[in-house]
């Protein structure tokens, strides 16, 4: 198969009008006209076989819409969950679209389940939909032609055909969904027997569906399609519950509820890991050439979401992720790697830890697309605090640590005090390495939260450990007094060797490894030559190469409330969470310029900064001390 067996339905959209939906192990992204252009099969990290999103022609589709053109939609998530409701309104009438990534009656289902619902409201309007599998990612097998894609095959079976990607297996049911014989020719359908396709007309009252469902190298359920229907109603119901556990009372508690639900879409509940965003290839600038894979589980991110968790007494998330940290660094000896594979294991090899470009043309014809994120070799100290920073929060939770976990928190501050005067790559996972001054405050926290559990009994130093940890705790206070701080600039620049500013500082303003009135300057300096407008860059001169970095907007917040700049703070709150698009998901970046978004979505990291912030002025506002990180 090649790009010009299939042809798209439609030019890309920006990037803003992308919902996701998910499951707990992968999530599909729908655009605003219905047309679902990407979702990884059956896994959140295994190659999508509908990836239109970074290859209109090639990459696959689900697509769903009124034939007649001129349409327009509006849409929301059904209540306090992530199944999605699309309305389409037309010159003949109204239609309504429910979208859900179905789970089971005891959870998250053993297979993929895509279900689309389409309800008549008003008058009549004729539909059509397609499913149309790509195979650009491929899976290590090539077609004919040695484009490097899985070629897609269509298999009759005694229960009807089933398409098939590489390893991936696809079968589609429904009721009243018009499904048309794909070897009959049918104008403006996709031609050849390589897709399901069909088309209806709604009525009041009407109800339609089709569901796809996929397996992966195992054999496939063929669903009742009826059951399929009432499990959307389940999967409402399922996340319905799972929110009314959730807590949090203050205000833009839409934006904080919203942001918790995109949280959880990334946690691949088969492991407890979570995923740092849930797409690969999308550029980070229009130029090309910054398009990277975060569909890894970061040592990071999962620190900043189990604080989150925690807050928001989510036990169940917070305990798996924990587990599944603590497991990964034993089974690999504590060898301390930045992220991990969703399943536990190391990237490696050829679109794992290595870069693969894939045969794509990329969103709005930006590359490379790529697999695999070529910094899982790199050295950055701030993974030390990220991981002791873990286990104090989950202590001071409630929960008790185990002793391996004890000897093993005791190591990586040992650690933490052999490497911090090491250079590294940084939290921004840079190639050239320096003495960045992030990196320093990191293992300085790393061991001040050790110290801290060690003073409380949850882990076990001796008395020789302890005293090491604290002159190595006064060595880097030392070290940032005399090499991070610049009276010239009158803040803490990025490295001794630079008078640049680096936001991810802001992390670290209500910490005492300093006089407070550097950060005070150190954070002033920072929102006067990063900012644009409510949003920040990540450091001096990313203006020039990439868009604002939503989650360094959202840190400044924080760090201004902490730092008694309630009104400034609260007013950049404001703009900031108007910048969310109509569902209220955030990219990784958006653009300076016409606040458009740049970078992979949902991205795990901007939402986990919105509620830190949130959480954080509500507190200041309502008089209490904020909470550490």
């Amino acid at each position: 198969m090649t790009r010009s067996d299939i042809a798209p339905s439609r030019a890309y959209l920006p990037l803003r009008d992308y919902a996701a939906i998910g499951d707990g192990r992968t999530v599909a992204l729908i655009a605003s006209d219905g047309q679902v252009d990407w979702m990884p099969v059956p896994a959140l990290h295994t190659p999508p076989v509908f990836a239109g999103l970074v290859d209109a022609a090639g990459g696959g589709r689900i697509e769903l819409r009124p034939q007649e053109d001129d349409f327009v939609t509006s849409r929301e998530y059904v209540g306090s969950s992530n199944v999605l409701r699309t309305t389409f309104r037309t010159s003949t009438g109204t239609v309504t679209v429910t979208d859900a990534l179905v789970t089971g009656v005891a959870g998250r289902l053993p297979w993929l389940e895509l279900a689309r619902r389409i309800d008549g409201v008003e008058g009549e309007v004729p539909m059509r939909w397609a499913v149309v599998p790509g195979s650009i990612f491929g899976d290590g097998d090539s077609d004919a032609m040695g484009t490097g894609r899985a070629p897609v095959t269509r298999v009759d079976t005694v229960h009807g055909p089933i398409l098939r990607a590489g390893h991936i297996d696809l079968v589609l049911v429904g009721f009243e969904h018009g499904r048309l014989d794909p070897h009959e020719p049918s104008d403006g359908f996709p031609d050849g027997p390589l897709s399901f396709f069909g088309a209806f007309t709604t009525a009041p009252g009407s109800r339609h569906l089709f569901a796809l469902c996929g397996t992966d190298d195992e054999p496939i359920h063929v669903p009742d399609p009826h059951n399929v229907d009432r499990g959307i109603d389940r999967t409402v119901a399922s996340w319905e519950g799972w929110f009314d556990e959730f807590g949090y009372e203050g205000p833009w508690s839409d934006a904080v509820v919203r942001s918790a639900l995109a949280l959880k879409l990334l946690i691949f509940s088969p492991t407890g890991a979570i995923a740092a965003a849930a797409t690969t290839g999308l550029p980070e600038n229009v130029l090309g050439g910054k398009n990277y894979d975060y569909r890894f589980a970061w040592v990071r991110d999962l620190a900043y979401t189990v604080g989150s968790l925690i807050r928001f007494g989510l036990r169940e998330e917070t305990h798996a992720a924990v587990s599944w940290v603590l497991k990964t660094l034993k089974d690999f000896d504590g060898d301390l790697h930045i992220f991990f594979e969703l399943d536990g294991t190391v990237p490696e090899g050829p679109g794992k830890g290595e870069v693969r470009e894939v045969t794509a043309e990329g969103w709005m014809g930006i590359g490379p697309v790529v697999e695999g994120n070529d910094a899982s070799s790199q050295l950055q100290l701030g993974v030390f605090a990220d991981v002791v920073g873990i286990m104090r929060r989950y202590v001071e939770a409630g929960n008790i640590l185990d002793e391996r976990t004890s000897e093993l928190l005791v190591a990586f501050t040992d650690a933490a005090c052999r490497n911090w005067q090491k250079k590294d790559s940084g939290m921004w996972e840079l190639p050239e390495e320096h003495h960045y001054t992030s990196s320093k405050i990191g293992c300085w926290q790393a061991i001040t939260d050790a110290l801290h559990l060690a003073s409380i009994g949850e882990i076990k130093p001796t008395d020789d450990d302890l005293e090491h940890w604290r002159r190595n705790r006064t060595l880097i206070e030392e070290w940032l007094a005399e090499e991070a701080w610049s009276p010239e600039r009158g803040a803490y620049t990025m490295h001794p060797d630079t008078e640049a500013l680096d936001a991810s500082i802001l992390l670290h303003a209500a910490r005492d490894f300093g006089p407070r009135e550097r950060l005070e300057q150190t954070v002033a300096r920072i929102d006067e030559e990063l900012s644009a407008g409510p949003l920040l860059y990540r450091y001096s001169g990313m203006s020039e190469e990439e868009g604002t970095f939503v989650a360094c907007a959202f840190w400044l917040v924080e760090a201004f409330a902490r730092l008694g700049r309630a009104d400034e703070a609260r007013l950049r709150m404001d703009e900031l969470v108007a910048l969310a698009n109509d569902v209220g998901l955030y990219a990784e970046m958006i653009s300076a310029e016409d606040h458009s978004f740049l970078g992979n979505l949902p991205q795990g990291l901007s939402h986990l900064a919105l509620i830190d912030a949130a959480v954080a002025l509500r507190d200041v506002l309502d008089g209490q001390e904020p909470q550490e990180r």
